[in-house]
């Protein structure tokens, strides 16, 4: 076998290859990470390794997208999934609603067990997301886009409104965090994984949100500006999980209670404009499909 060959094999192994060594070099490294220190050999081994696979991975990038993009082109199922927005839309109404009434019940539960207002703020959070996303969905999928125009107008700034409700669960998260000093903690592995989660969440949410404005659906638009909402609480949640977690003997009280005040601040305004806005766009709109109506 030349070198040419050689070379080929290790930048580009096969994907069995590959789907067998990225879960031994996932277990590899948490296990060097938790156990063995950083200056190991084993572990210098294992940071070798886990390179090795995530460059691998990245080099296949262009035929996974390709592969994909042909599989996409043939598949009925695959197409009509790219194509139906509506389809689209349900299956995520769905799917964060049932996730979202879940961590409701189950905060509301812990809140009445432990007698906490804690739990109860962030039932409270969860409950009005759900409620928002249960409400959109009785415009999703029966009819097409726009045709109950009226009726989406509206559901659009009932759900300005509820943020409004809703920043009040928040608001009262962000003085628990801060006077009460209550936040989450998470193992540095598990921290980071919610960090990747969240920026990635956050990204998608603001995509989304340009993205389905092209649709001019209230419920569209409605529903990505809930995904942007939830994102940047979770941005908040994870700054507090990242301060306790790494900064728990580096930083003292103080600076931790003013980086979450001012975080929390933000977000909080942010989510009081996005109401605001939400419900004076949905009143104004609401007007103008009347006034079009009586001309």
């Amino acid at each position: 076998m030349s070198r040419r060959q050689i070379g080929k094999a290790l930048l580009f192994p096969h994907v069995a290859v590959l789907l067998l060594l990225s879960p031994a070099a996932i277990a590899f490294l948490i296990y060097t990470m938790c156990f063995l220190g950083t200056d190991t050999p084993l572990a210098i081994t294992a940071y070798v390794l886990a390179a090795y696979v995530l460059a691998a991975w990245c080099f296949r990038i262009p035929r996974i997208v390709r592969a994909c993009s042909a599989l996409g082109r043939h598949n009925t199922y695959i197409r009509r999934w790219r194509e139906d927005a509506a389809l689209r839309m349900k299956c995520s109404l769905y799917g964060t609603l049932f996730i979202n009434a879940a961590y409701a019940a189950l905060q509301l539960g812990m809140g009445l067990w432990h007698r906490s207002f804690w739990f109860c703020s962030l039932a409270c959070y969860y409950l009005s997301l759900a409620v928002m996303r249960y409400l959109l969905l009785r415009y999703t999928g029966r009819t097409a886009s726009g045709e109950r125009r009226l009726a989406e107008l509206r559901a659009y700034r009932v759900c300005g409104m509820i943020f409004l409700v809703m920043n009040v669960a928040v608001a009262l998260m962000i003085f628990f965090m801060v006077y009460w000093n209550r936040s989450f903690y998470h193992h540095e592995i598990t921290a980071i994984a919610i960090a990747a989660y969240t920026f990635t969440s956050l990204t998608l949410a603001v995509v989304n949100v340009v993205k389905y404005r092209r649709y001019n659906s209230p419920v569209y638009s409605a529903s990505k500006a809930i995904s942007l909402a939830a994102a940047c609480v979770s941005m908040l949640i994870l700054a507090s999980t990242m301060l306790t977690t790494f900064g728990g003997e580096t930083m003292d009280l103080t600076t931790r209670r003013l980086i979450l005040g001012a975080s929390g601040g933000g977000i909080s305004a942010f989510l009081i404009a996005m109401a605001i806005y939400m419900i004076r766009q949905g009143t104004r709109a609401i007007g103008q499909f009347r006034a079009g109506k009586e001309n």
